[in-house]
């Protein structure tokens, strides 16, 4: 099949990530239309020449498989249109909470794509959801997960290009001794560490906590497991990283544990031990797409008569493996099952 394809929100950083993603995969082989709002016609990406088209008047019965990238506003408005025509998979956090349209990480659940045919609504978890849900899958798989406790440490590129153009500024200004002016989160977020991630509700739980909870539980088929979230912003441009500290029903070796992560679907375990290395950002823009886990340790407050526990560390590039590959990923599932 050669699918025609159009990415809708092409100007924003995951819509170039995303179509970059397409040209490494040379997925399906057919026609590409980058689409956005009328703000963005002129946006240029180095990698592309083909011009942005307008979506208001694009036509969605020529393509065969549409992307949306985060822009809420369009998902709203033209993503079921779409998916009339053709598969739609959808990043924004529009179609999340649907239970009629599945919720798909293609490293997890991909098993969900089978109650789409050939065309209709498919939707991501955000960035911070498939990097914990693609980490605790193999390991409930293992010993069967009963608690999770979390703290997120989330890149500005979560809140798009003008929040990392802000860090950028910000950090500029300071480093020539001039006061930083942030807006993207209420204050400066260079040199500093923000411990809220969206708003807050009446309970003092921020939306973003309540997201990684829902989704995570949703991807991994498990809707009753507690998992706590603290949700942070960071001043790093890529990648998001988690603290994590889960229990289990069941008991196993470090060993057998280290194995399973190493076979995991998307992981790579960055060995245990002594000296060991452990995944940082900094490293992430060179790194192939996965999921890394590093620090890798059993809990020192468990012994065997308590339950099992295991503390690790998360860290995923949120544009590029979480949302990008995450995305195409799917695509890939639903072209090769067409074929």
């Amino acid at each position: 099949m050669k699918a025609r394809i159009a990415v809708v929100g092409a100007a924003t950083l995951i819509g170039e990530a995303l179509i970059a993603e397409l040209h490494a995969r040379k997925l399906g082989g057919g026609e590409l239309h980058r689409v956005d709002d009328a703000r963005h016609l002129g946006h240029k990406d180095e990698n592309v020449e083909s011009p942005i088209l307008d979506v208001a008047g694009f036509d969605f019965s020529t393509v065969d498989l549409v992307f949306f990238c985060g822009r809420a506003a369009l998902s709203e408005t033209y993503a079921e249109k779409a998916a009339a025509h053709a598969w739609v998979i959808d990043g924004s956090g529009v179609f999340r909470q649907r239970m009629d349209v599945p919720l798909v990480a293609a490293d997890v659940n991909p098993d969900a794509l089978r109650a789409v045919k050939s065309r209709g609504l498919i939707a991501l978890p955000g960035s911070a959801s498939v990097a914990l849900s693609t980490a605790l899958a193999p390991l409930h798989a293992l010993c069967g997960l009963k608690r999770v406790e979390v703290a997120t440490y989330q890149a500005v590129s979560g809140s798009g290009r003008g929040a990392m153009e802000e860090l950028a500024a910000e950090t500029v200004a300071m480093l020539s001794s001039r006061k930083a002016r942030g807006s993207a989160y209420g204050r400066q977020i260079a040199f500093n560490v923000i411990p809220r991630v969206d708003e807050v509700d009446g309970e003092g739980v921020s939306r973003e906590e309540r997201r990684i909870w829902e989704e995570t539980r949703r991807v991994l088929g498990l809707d009753r497991l507690a998992i706590n979230v603290t949700a942070v912003r960071v001043p790093v441009f890529f990648g998001h990283g988690m603290a994590v500290h889960a229990l289990f029903e069941r008991a196993a070796s470090l060993a057998a544990v280290a194995e399973v992560l190493r076979r995991g679907a998307g992981l790579n375990l960055m060995e245990i031990g002594e000296g060991a290395e452990f995944p940082t950002p900094a490293e992430l823009a060179l790194a192939p797409d996965q999921v890394y886990i590093g620090r890798l340790r059993r809990d020192p407050t468990r012994d065997g008569s308590l339950d099992f526990g295991l503390n690790f560390w998360v860290m995923a590039d949120n544009v590029r493996k979480c949302a990008a590959h995450n995305a195409v990923s799917v695509a890939q599932i639903l072209v090769n099952r067409s074929h």
